[in-house]
């Protein structure tokens, strides 16, 4: 399966009463589609999983699937080893293209104990695994060493999804991995610079926005244009600052409305944008030439 190199972990549209708006996640997965989006993580930390139920997963993975007929990789991770296999299996039988396992949260395994976890939720599928390693939100890392023994051992594990932010690292986990493993980041800001050490391409949470922008980046740096790729990185650079000034989702939501489309309320805890972050985004925007 081929995922491409652009990715975006799509927001998960909710209606006025907090209910899950599937026509509206179907719109948004279309409109990214042409806008130059390869394929889409569904239900990760963008789309608001942890308040998102069993069955919403489910409808989400077959929505953006028929809409776009793009792959999807559906976010299959918990901090429950037992729970993260159910997820596995329900996005399968769903029609999911691959999964997405986070590191766990909050109960810490150590590097041994992540290794069995992510080795026997990926083996309970036939479709590939990304990894997803995010310190900043599950409070461990999977180490180098783990990500290159799992790419090795386990067939299905061929992704990385790298929000740790230590281009050291990645690089350890680009040389060292199984042939063929790819590694994509998380990180908007470091997909030029993650491209420059190997990586593959970006999970991103910009291309809600930049798309046709980030798409022009990554294929100028392939093509060997790399002044035009440094100076694209640049002109992105206010845009991934403003995403990022408040916790994941809450910028991207009301980014999107400011480009005109409504994407729904948050589900609480999680409140709207300040008119601070709002004032940046519509800022950065302008300055792009996007926005209202």
């Amino acid at each position: 399966m081929e995922f491409g190199r652009l990715m975006v972990a799509i927001a998960t549209p909710f209606k006025d009463s907090l209910e899950l708006d599937i026509e509206a996640a179907a719109a948004l997965a279309k409109r990214l589609a042409g806008e130059g989006v390869e394929s889409f993580v569904v239900s990760g930390t963008t789309g608001e999983s942890p308040t998102l139920s069993r069955s919403e997963k489910i409808g989400l993975i077959q929505a953006i699937k028929k809409a776009t007929g793009l792959p999807v990789i559906a976010n299959a991770g918990t901090n429950d080893t037992r729970v993260s296999v159910q997820n596995a299996k329900d996005a399968e039988e769903a029609g999911a293209d691959g999964l997405l396992l986070v590191a766990p949260y909050y109960n810490k395994p150590d590097q041994g104990m992540l290794y069995d976890h992510f080795s026997t939720i990926a083996s309970s599928v036939k479709i590939p695994s990304m990894l997803y390693n995010v310190p900043g939100r599950t409070a461990i890392s999977i180490r180098p060493e783990t990500i290159v023994k799992l790419s090795k051992d386990v067939r299905q594990i061929t992704m990385l999804k790298d929000a740790a932010g230590n281009l050291d690292d990645t690089t350890v986990v680009i040389r060292d991995a199984a042939p063929g493993f790819r590694v994509y980041t998380g990180e908007d800001a470091l997909t030029l610079p993650t491209l420059a050490i190997g990586g593959y391409g970006v999970v991103s949470v910009a291309g809600h926005v930049v798309a046709p922008f980030m798409k022009k980046m990554i294929e100028a740096y392939l093509v060997g244009k790399i002044a035009e790729a440094a100076a694209l990185h640049v002109k992105l650079q206010a845009i991934n600052r403003a995403l990022f000034l408040q916790p994941n989702p809450v910028p991207v939501k009301r980014a999107l409305q400011l480009c005109g489309f409504e994407a729904g309320p948050l589900r609480p805890p999680l409140k709207p944008a300040s008119p601070e972050v709002t004032d940046a985004l519509a800022k950065a925007l302008k300055d792009l030439g996007l926005g209202k």
